[in-house]
């Protein structure tokens, strides 16, 4: 017989799956022309611009390979830029371009969206309530990955 939190970790898994097929990690507008991992990459690069290929590895817990394969072809298509790293010749950072920047803006209004539709049915009060505990319970486990390193 399953306890209280293994039962309410199922629930939560459950509706997490729901979640992903109407949420951010949903395919981006058709008119964006990419898919959803380039999104993931691009709104990483939008928060961490300069950042290189291994802290974009280690912070998307993907293996540098992906994120290299990634990287390319968000280049061939003028998302990104890579620049040599002053600090070290063998590095390079990556910037999104203007185009990638205007790209992020567009693909962040549309999942905006998507959630605010997911949220309008809800009072003021269960939105906040929602958030509150859905911050609670995260900013836990950083808390314990950060004990960890």
């Amino acid at each position: 017989m399953k306890n209280d939190l293994e039962r309410a970790a199922e629930q939560f898994l459950n509706l997490m799956d729901r979640l992903r097929k109407h949420g951010p990690r949903s395919a981006p507008p058709k008119d964006a022309n990419i898919s959803p991992s380039q999104l993931t990459l691009i709104t990483f690069l939008d928060s961490n611009p300069g950042c290189g290929i291994q802290f974009i590895a280690s912070g998307l817990k993907i293996s540098k390979p992906s994120v290299s394969v990634g990287v390319s072809q968000l280049e061939d298509i003028g998302i990104l830029t890579r620049q040599p790293d002053s600090k070290d010749g063998r590095a390079v950072q990556l910037y999104l371009t203007p185009k990638g920047q205007e790209l992020h803006k567009l693909t962040h209004k549309f999942r905006c969206k998507k959630f605010e539709h997911l949220l309008e049915s809800l009072t003021t009060q269960e939105r906040t309530t929602l958030l509150e505990l859905l911050e609670r319970a995260i900013q836990n486990v950083e808390y314990e990955e950060k004990g960890k390193i």
